[in-house]
């Protein structure tokens, strides 16, 4: 791992992140590399996946709240809001993009510790975007065609002009 974040084309983005079996110390210490990544780029949340690794691991920064969870699963949804978003991996991008108002998520935290966290609003939104990412999802998945044509199009320039 080089601390880069990973642009859309690179294929680690597509597959699904392998389940952590044991949230240890190298994991922690990867929760403090992911977070320290996230900030440099001013990011509100990363996956492992968007730092090439393939494993369920989400960091979230928000509103004064630390999330460092392993293997995040949604266990309930309700309602529904449609917002523009960013993302890491695509620079420069942004896509309007229907999500849950409230979810419902089961993790384990950076102590290797089963837990269930309600949220809300940014919160929840954050979370079903990380969440996507460890499934190979991305935003460009909920663009209209021709967003997704303009969009590839423009990562296909910042990949030119980044030499990736």
């Amino acid at each position: 791992m080089d601390g880069k974040i990973c642009i859309f084309g690179d294929t680690v983005l597509r597959k699904r992140a392998k389940p952590v079996k044991n949230v240890g110390e190298s994991e922690r210490k990867l929760f403090n590399e992911m977070l320290s990544i996230m900030r440099a780029a001013g990011g509100v949340g990363l996956a492992a996946p968007q730092i090439g690794l393939s494993k369920r691991m989400i960091v979230i920064e928000y509103n004064n709240s630390l999330l460092m969870i392993a293997n995040p699963k949604i266990i309930k949804k309700e309602g529904y809001v449609s917002l523009e978003e960013g993302c890491l991996s695509f620079p420069e991008v942004s896509v309007r993009v229907k999500r849950s108002k409230k979810i419902v998520v089961e993790a384990l935290d950076k102590n290797n510790k089963k837990f269930v966290i309600e949220a809300d609003e940014i919160l929840a939104r954050a979370l079903q975007h990380e969440i996507d990412h460890l499934d190979g999802k991305l935003i460009i998945d909920y663009a209209n065609l021709v967003d997704k044509f303009r969009i590839r199009k423009r990562i296909k320039d910042i990949r030119a002009k980044l030499k990736i």
